[in-house]
């Protein structure tokens, strides 16, 4: 086969990502949908990704090393709302935060947020930044 004609397998993703605009909506307790804010986890991967949440904040002590586990060719989404998802973790609404997410195989992480506050209801995700070891 000639070599322009190869295909290369991409295992895809970073190991390392950021999110540096977390910032929980207030809840209100009218429609259908909750204000929430979301980290996706995609691991294309055939084997778990095991993976540690740091969350950084503007006026408290970083929280590190929260384990969360990728099934292989697998997406695990997290409500950063519930601290169930995030090892306990309560971030209360309108408080200023980061999350790095740090993995042992490459995946691919994308931020959402749903503001529920306002008529026009306003949702976007957003890739992070990612590097590689």
């Amino acid at each position: 086969m000639a070599e322009s004609s190869k295909q290369t397998v991409s295992s895809g993703g970073a190991r390392t990502w950021y999110f540096p605009d977390g910032y929980l909506p207030h809840k209100n307790g009218d429609g259908l949908v909750e204000a929430h804010e979301a980290l996706m986890l995609l691991n294309t991967q055939s084997r778990p990704a095991q993976v540690l949440l740091d969350f950084y904040f503007e006026d408290r002590d970083p929280v590190q090393g929260i384990p969360v586990t990728v099934l292989p060719e697998r997406i695990r989404c997290l409500r950063l709302d519930h601290p169930q998802d995030i090892g306990g973790l309560e971030i209360p609404p309108l408080t200023q935060y980061s999350v790095r997410v740090r993995s042992d195989v490459n995946i691919v992480a994308q931020f959402g947020r749903l503001d529920t506050t306002q008529p026009n209801l306003a949702y976007y995700t957003t890739s992070g930044f990612c590097e590689n070891p």
